[in-house]
């Protein structure tokens, strides 16, 4: 069995998943690609050519850090696990109201309990934080900001976009939850 093969298994479950949710809660309503600012166009538009050019350098050895080598695979694909099982977590604490796209439906309830009362995007953060696995398990500092940077700053007006949103929608309620949870590390940002 080849060193990788645990990554591309796990890599392969996280596609599959992404594209599954992104078939399934895609909201087809007027106002949603609206609310969007193709937002989501954007993330996978900076997604695939990080992540493409990262694992590339991570291959040639391009920022490779030799000294890491032996805890940094490991602790990469765990984080990638711990960010994929947060992502799942939100996504089901939302059910009915997680879209792909920025949607607020009719009967919008704004979910302020479980993870989304630690911090406000825990969807993302969990993505994040297996971007972040992803880039660790090369041993590479490279590979690491190309995947994170720009992923992080796509993920960052992704949620410009849905607070705007969210604000829009729930008003005094949305500021309140804002001013008492941070938007992506609990206690921190």
């Amino acid at each position: 069995m080849n060193r990788f093969t645990p990554l591309l298994l796990i890599f392969a479950l996280w596609l599959l998943s992404e594209i599954l949710i992104g078939l399934f809660t895609h909201s087809k309503s007027s106002s949603a690609s609206d609310r969007d600012r193709k937002s989501l166009r954007v993330l996978w538009l900076t997604i695939v050519p990080a992540i493409t050019l990262g694992i590339w350098v991570g291959l040639q050895g391009i920022g490779f850090i030799p000294a890491l080598s032996p805890i940094a695979f490991p602790l990469g694909l765990a984080l990638i696990a711990l960010g994929l099982l947060i992502r799942w977590w939100a996504i089901f604490t939302l059910r009915k109201y997680f879209t792909s796209n920025v949607t607020i439906r009719e009967d919008h309830q704004l979910i302020t309990s479980g993870l989304y009362g630690v911090i406000r995007h825990p969807a993302y953060a969990g993505a994040l934080l297996s971007f972040l696995g992803l880039g660790m398990v090369f041993s590479n500092w490279l590979s690491l900001l190309i995947i994170l940077v720009p992923i992080f700053l796509a993920f960052r007006y992704r949620i410009q976009v849905e607070e705007a949103a969210l604000q829009e929608a729930f008003g005094q309620s949305y500021e309140r939850y804002r001013r008492r949870t941070r938007k992506l590390i609990p206690g921190l940002y």
